[in-house]
């Protein structure tokens, strides 16, 4: 369990955060969680989601069970050094589709005394560390591994596995095109696919 770090902003340095798992998981619900949090504490926040991510409202970090929260729309990770001058509190969301600078970007932030927020996928469709992910849990002083549940065993689900055939690394979806899947469940679907089932 997180709890959020209480001590005195002013007396020391930032930190890094990480919230990762499945889609589904409510990873992007953690992060405005904490984020609201922060800003019920009176600290200055500022949330980022990469361009990439279009499909809610461009301005603003939307979960799937419709929770939003406004934010600032990047092209890439050195774009939010330009947008954070003066803010306590700065979050990520969809972390795996921002360049792998994103890690140097949140240490440099973290150095300077800022708390860091990160959410995003830990793993693509095919089951691998989705591109920084794993640099950045490596980094962060905390992680929390948030799950979904399996439809197919009702157990945790860590797997996003993709129900089209499209083999491309970045495909954003929803339900339609991905399922979370537990890993008995997902080693067991894409076996079957290898095999043309």
């Amino acid at each position: 369990m997180f709890l959020e770090n209480t001590l005195n902003f002013s007396k020391q340095t930032g930190w890094i955060e990480v919230v990762s798992g499945s889609m589904f998981s409510g990873k992007t619900e953690e992060l405005i969680r904490r984020i609201r949090r922060a800003q019920f504490a009176n600290l200055k926040v500022v949330i980022f989601k990469p361009f990439i991510d279009t499909r809610d409202k461009k301005d603003y970090v939307v979960s799937h069970d419709n929770k939003s929260i406004k934010c600032k729309t990047v092209k890439n990770s050195k774009e939010i050094y330009k947008n954070v001058k003066g803010y306590k509190v700065v979050g990520i969301d969809e972390a795996q589709f921002f360049d792998d600078e994103i890690t140097a970007v949140c240490n440099e932030l973290a150095n300077h005394g800022v708390r860091v927020i990160v959410a995003g996928l830990d793993m693509d469709y095919k089951g691998k560390p989705f591109g920084p992910m794993a640099n950045l849990m490596a980094t962060a002083e905390y992680v929390t591994k948030v799950h979904a549940i399996c439809p197919k065993t009702g157990g945790l689900a860590q797997y996003s596995y993709r129900k089209t055939k499209n083999k491309d690394l970045i495909l954003l979806g929803k339900e339609a095109e991905y399922m979370p899947l537990s890993r008995s469940a997902y080693y067991k679907k894409t076996n079957n696919k290898k095999k043309g089932k």
